[in-house]
């Protein structure tokens, strides 16, 4: 079988010194193991799709600045009858945090969010009084890597009004309250390969930031969870990661009950290097989804 291994073009674009290259080591390690693994750009025309047999999201880190493209590219995928991991329906469910309701609605915790339609003129002030707090978090539904994400306080609130106004006219916008919990406890990643728990990390952002990415200054340690909360983050993945090869969960503790931030099921950077196994863990669980893949 003849695995694409999808990446972007622009290498560095959201990497940073302190953070080992995952992809690279992910596909010699990959290689190794005797599987047949090729790096992929998935903007690049010359490539053949048609030549692979499986698809293998990894670091698509781009795709959110060039959504249709992307939308269009994963149709054509599909179209192919190329198999993709993760599945094909959930990649395309999970790139717009429009998801975050439907996981809301299933009775799940989620941080309080609401969300802004395109084309929507809403008072941000509004917001402060429906979340009762003083200080949120906006940002596209299309997103990451912090991208067009403000932090609005009633001291900014003019400024961002305006900003944020203009910017609906493109696309839709998430409002989430300010969780200090990031700043104290700091957020939790759950990582999982083929449904399984695989190990965990605590990000928090640097003083006087709430970005928690490395290439904004955040620091990531591997730490234990209790037990109690990995199989609460275990009940995202089952009932909304079905099929999928890896799944990170991002979360905070709230009253030490686990409450959603994202989950991430496209191109998440999975922290294999914090566990001693995780490579090697990750193509296990390759190995044993490949039997039972589906588009």
């Amino acid at each position: 079988m003849r695995i694409a291994l999808i990446s972007y073009a622009d290498q560095g674009k959201y990497a940073a010194d302190s953070v080992e290259d995952e992809e690279g080591l992910l596909l010699a390690q990959l290689r190794a193991s005797g599987l047949d693994v090729h790096r992929e750009v998935w903007t690049d025309k010359r490539v053949n799709w048609s030549a692979y047999q499986l698809i293998l999201l990894k670091s698509p880190w781009d795709y959110f600045e060039k959504y249709a493209a992307f939308c269009k590219w994963l149709d054509k995928i599909k179209a192919l009858g190329i198999r993709m991991l993760n599945p094909y329906h959930i990649v395309k469910w999970n790139s717009d945090k429009h998801y975050l309701q439907a996981i809301a609605v299933a009775g799940l915790k989620v941080i309080p969010s609401a969300i802004v339609e395109r084309g929507e003129l809403p008072l941000l002030s509004s917001f402060f009084y429906e979340f009762g707090c003083d200080k949120l978090i906006v940002k596209p539904c299309v997103s990451g890597g912090a991208r067009h994400t403000y932090t609005v306080t009633p001291q900014n609130l003019a400024e961002h009004q305006a900003r944020i106004t203009e910017l609906l006219k493109e696309e839709a916008f998430i409002v989430q309250p300010y969780m200090t919990e990031i700043e104290t406890a700091g957020e939790w990643s759950f990582i999982f390969l083929n449904g399984k728990f695989s190990h965990s990390v605590v990000k928090k952002p640097k003083t006087g930031d709430f970005r928690v990415q490395p290439y904004f200054g955040g620091t990531t340690v591997a730490a234990v969870p209790a037990e109690e909360h990995i199989a609460s983050a275990a009940v995202y993945v089952e009932r909304f990661a079905k099929g999928c090869l890896y799944a990170r969960v991002d979360a905070i503790l709230i009253n030490e009950e686990l409450h959603l931030m994202e989950l991430e099921l496209i191109e998440p950077y999975l922290f294999l290097g914090t566990d001693p196994e995780g490579y090697q863990k990750y193509t296990e669980a390759l190995q044993n989804l490949l039997l039972h893949v589906t588009i």
